[in-house]
């Protein structure tokens, strides 16, 4: 045999063996690793999960009084909202900060707080939380608005992406 027969047949054997070794470990890339599958378990530069990267990303911020902050979260967590996705399992997870909002009903208003023509001042919540897919978002969104005291609640849904 000469040199460059050998050398062929040395590649072609490595390139079968290892063609052989990828198909068998991407077979096996989800059998479960201590309760979690493969890719969680690798580094998430490298592999991210499965889950995380095949649903859009929403964030939804909502304004609310102190008095109905409780049943607001229960609410839009209740419908989805405030799941982190990977290993960890994260649910409930939202951030509150507390301001003033303000505003000033309208002729045809019936406002929960205040009178119509006046100017009102409130303290309130601003609660940020992450929605899951758009059917999350839009479930967080109608179950907020079941669950809030204000005839019109303020609210914002930004669409997030991932870098």
């Amino acid at each position: 045999m000469s040199a460059p027969t050998t050398v062929l047949l040395v590649v072609g054997r490595c390139i079968y063996h290892g063609l052989i070794s990828l198909s068998l470990f991407s077979s096996n890339i989800f059998i479960s690793v201590s309760s979690k599958t493969l890719p969680y378990s690798l580094s998430p530069s490298c592999c991210p999960a499965p889950m995380a990267s095949a649903l859009q990303k929403f964030k939804l911020v909502f304004f609310v009084p102190p008095s109905a902050l409780g049943a607001c979260k229960t609410a839009v967590f209740s419908a989805g909202a405030g799941r982190y996705p990977g290993p960890g399992g994260y649910t409930e997870v939202c951030f509150c900060t507390r301001g003033t909002g303000q505003f000033r009903p309208g002729d045809a208003a019936n406002p929960n707080i205040g009178k119509v023509g006046e100017l009102e001042e409130v303290d309130e919540y601003r609660v940020e939380t992450l929605c899951l897919g758009r059917d999350a978002a839009i479930k967080a969104v109608e179950a907020l608005k079941k669950a809030h005291p204000y005839e019109e609640p303020a609210y914002e849904v930004y669409k997030i992406e991932d870098i």
